[in-house]
């Protein structure tokens, strides 16, 4: 498309929106993330003189015009605008995360990279969202990079998990790249790796201090927590990963007070999602943290979203022109919008609940007790933001959230949140649909 457009001369702008048609059977809302990468990928986006040469050897370019391999191609950049609605953000179907204005080859060309790189992460946060407020107030250690699929996607995973609410990852390099907090336990493999448990424990405490979590579930769980207590050990905490983690808690949990170690804390992990968090905060079991893995990496439940990046203006006659599929099932509404977010006005300040969102016409003005959600975020090419850091993300996230009503966070049967159409985006979408019926080209 993009040989296409050149070989025809268009370069008009166009914009394009990014957003999700449907949310997951299990999702009562999304939490948008990935917007930093997405920035940093359009910032930096090239094309090589090598891949220029190979793709001068794609036979579906063979009819392209050599201008476009010796000219288009090397200067390409983007310098389009970005509208974007904030990391952490909670989202709704049909609502645009990102909208993209660009000339139409630029803003054609990056579609697959958006909606990889935000969609993935939003996946992985709006879980993360689920599994955090699950837990209350006991941290959530992402532990998920050994099932992830592939490193590059083990990263991303552990700061949208970040961003959404968990406290820390097991990922090193994502705490290197992306500032989260790293923390982590011993493997099973270090316990057998030495010739007895009391060895490998006081071996491990003495390299790495009083903070550090020993693996208890080995061999058997109460024997190892009574060695601890006998050998007058004293670690920072102690990791069940197997078992009946509520009888095992308590049964450990009375052993190490027992023995003067009330300080301890027991960290659980394996298999575990928010039902099951949800489930062992509810017994009252003596835990203090939870390790989440496969569940959030991959997003098990609803690994992937039903995201998809259209067309919704384009400029003809130096004027933009609204645009529009009307395809069964699939239909799109046309031209730029903003998300408006309109609370519960009979509370004050930031404690009224989120009631319903309207989307609008981005000239339109919105409804007088709503807040839009989209700010520009890249204009002419350039980030007009600094990037937040994951803390500060992860504070309002966790605000945001807060706010929507509780049967929409339910993680069993949600409710639907209210999200309408404002009456400019109405009125335009009937009048764009009936000139393409009309016309028969739609």
């Amino acid at each position: 498309m993009a040989a296409g457009y050149h070989a025809t001369g268009v370069t008009a702008r166009a914009s394009f929106e990014l957003f999700v048609r449907e949310l997951p059977a299990t999702r009562g809302y999304l939490v948008a993330a990935g917007l930093e990468q997405a920035i940093s990928y359009l910032e930096t986006w090239r094309c090589t003189p090598d891949e220029i040469a190979y793709l001068r050897t794609v036979p579906a370019l063979h009819g392209a015009d050599a201008g476009f391999f010796d000219d288009y191609l090397p200067r390409l950049r983007f310098t389009g605008d970005v509208w974007a609605m904030p990391e952490g953000t909670p989202v709704f179907a049909g609502e645009p995360i990102l909208r993209v204005t660009a000339p139409l080859g630029e803003a054609q060309l990056v579609e697959t990279a958006l909606l990889a790189t935000v969609l993935f992460q939003t996946a992985v946060a709006s879980k993360a969202a689920r599994v955090t407020e699950a837990a209350g107030t006991r941290p959530v250690i992402e532990f998920g990079g050994r099932r992830a699929h592939g490193m590059e996607a083990a990263m991303y995973a552990a700061r949208a998990a970040c961003l959404a609410g968990c406290r820390a990852t097991s990922n090193v390099d994502a705490g290197y790249r992306y500032g989260v907090t790293v923390s982590g336990t011993m493997a099973h493999s270090w316990v057998m790796a030495h010739p007895d448990e009391l060895t490998a424990f006081s071996k491990y405490l003495a390299v790495h201090g009083a903070q550090s979590t020993l693996v208890i579930d080995t061999y058997d769980s109460i024997d190892a927590a009574r060695l601890i207590v006998g050998a007058g050990l004293r670690p920072g905490g102690v990791r069940l990963d197997s078992g009946d983690l509520v009888d095992l808690s308590r049964d450990v949990r009375g052993i190490l007070d027992a023995g003067g170690l009330t300080d301890t804390q027991i960290l659980v992990s394996g298999d575990l999602d928010e039902h099951k968090v949800a489930a062992l905060v509810s017994s009252g079991a003596p835990i203090d943290g939870f390790g989440v893995g496969t569940a959030l990496s991959t997003s098990s439940d609803a690994p992937s979203l039903s995201g998809v990046y259209k067309l919704v203006e384009i400029e003809r006659a130096d004027t933009m022109t609204p645009v529009m599929k009307l395809s069964v099932g699939k239909r799109t509404c046309p031209a730029a919008k903003q998300v408006w977010r309109v609370f519960d006005s009979t509370d004050s300040g930031d404690s009224g609940k989120a009631v319903r969102d309207v989307v609008e016409l981005a000239g339109e003005a919105g409804p007088a007790d709503g807040a839009p959600l989209l700010t520009c975020v890249v204009r002419r090419g350039r980030r007009v933001q600094p990037g937040r850091p994951i803390d500060e993300i992860r504070s309002a996230c966790q605000a945001a959230v807060a706010r929507l009503p509780d049967g929409v966070r339910q993680h069993r049967d949600a409710r639907v949140y209210p999200v309408i159409l404002g009456a400019g985006l109405e009125r335009l979408a009937a009048g764009v649909a009936s000139a393409l019926s009309t016309r028969g080209d739609g």
